[in-house]
């Protein structure tokens, strides 16, 4: 008996060697590790089935826009083992592209439009950046330049401070790229915006405040703006290579914005980005079909209950100006006539 308790450990001992960090103690009290018993080739397969039609998508924090539309996408787009989307937790859209570039496992991500400027003129990012393409251009962000009474155009805050909320945010990182396309300088100062915006009402030490996000923002629904705080108007111009036109209207805010009234602004796009990876390899096919996919199950995105209203406004077709799309789609909406007509149309809107 004891011999073969011996033989027992012995066997057990010389099995546990081969595994890292193992130990003879685990041979007596662990549960039987799969890979000890079972099939590994069975396991094997089952692994290789799971992971070959899986796309990470980065998408955003857990609070934000991005992460409902990727949670969402990833809920019609699902087929089993045949076409799964991995919505992903990130740092946000900004840093979603190191995570599409870089990160293992992230094939796809959701990106402002804007930001591709950022990496296309940094020499370690320009060659790499050249292979994000984009799939859709997802809900417009419109941007609101806020000012007190003294300030009539873009051009009046020049060497004037102008807030662009805190580091990180949208705000903070298109507000100065827009003025530097516009070639205003302006002096930036990136507290939270609730601060700058008690500084404004208080005295003339910020001009002016810089926000992005969807309309309309809450802090100018409630409560009495002084008489002459007003949304400055920001005329569209080529100079402007990655925004579309926009307007805020007396709907969006009927407490600073007069009836028959209609403010030009631009809109920062939210796109839909993935890596072009080389044509036929394995990350490149999953690409493919998950356009194939979309192709056939983007209108229950904007018919069916449950999902997010502003999937009704995003058309398959529409184009993101700067960027270049996935060339798959690309050859899709080419074939049914759909391709052409939405570069007519970015270029009759001045884009």
């Amino acid at each position: 008996m004891i011999i073969a308790r011996a033989a027992g450990l012995a066997a057990a001992v010389i099995v546990l060697a081969g595994i890292p960090g193992a130990s003879a103690q685990e041979g007596f009290n662990a549960a039987p590790r799969p890979a000890l018993r079972g099939h590994p080739a069975a396991a094997a397969a089952q692994k290789t089935r799971i992971n070959a039609w899986t796309i990470g998508l980065a998408a955003g924090r857990i609070e934000g826009a991005p992460l409902q539309f990727a949670s969402e996408l990833a809920r019609v787009l699902d087929d089993g083992n045949n076409m799964r989307v991995l919505p992903m937790v990130t740092r946000g859209p900004f840093d979603n592209v190191y995570d599409l570039l870089y990160l293992r496992g992230v094939d796809a991500a959701i990106i402002y439009g804007d930001v591709l400027d950022y990496f296309k003129t940094k020499p370690e990012f320009a060659v790499a950046a050249q292979r994000i393409n984009y799939l859709l251009n997802l809900f417009p962000s419109e941007v609101h330049v806020f000012v007190r009474p003294e300030i009539g155009s873009l051009q009046d805050l020049a060497g004037k401070v102008v807030n662009f909320n805190t580091e990180g945010t949208a705000a903070a990182f298109s507000g100065p790229l827009v003025f530097r396309q516009l070639n205003i300088e302006v002096k930036q100062t990136f507290i939270p915006h609730s601060v700058a915006l008690e500084n404004m009402r208080g005295g003339d030490e910020v001009a002016a405040t810089f926000w992005v996000s969807s309309k309309p923002l809450a802090p100018f629904l409630k409560g009495k703006w002084p008489e002459g705080f007003k949304f400055l108007p920001i005329p569209y111009s080529p100079r402007l290579e990655y925004y579309t036109p926009a307007y805020l209207e007396p709907t969006d805010y009927p407490n600073l914005i007069k009836v028959g009234e209609r403010i030009a602004t631009i809109s920062v796009p939210t796109v839909l980005a993935v890596y072009d990876w080389q044509k036929g390899s394995e990350r490149h096919q999953r690409l493919v079909r998950m356009v194939n996919y979309l192709i056939e199950r983007f209108g229950r995105l904007q018919t069916e209950p449950g999902y997010h209203e502003k999937w009704k406004d995003v058309n398959l077709a529409a184009s993101v100006p700067g960027w270049t799309r996935f060339p798959p789609l690309q050859q899709h909406l080419d074939k049914i006539g759909l391709g052409a007509a939405a570069r007519n149309s970015a270029t009759l809107s001045g884009r």
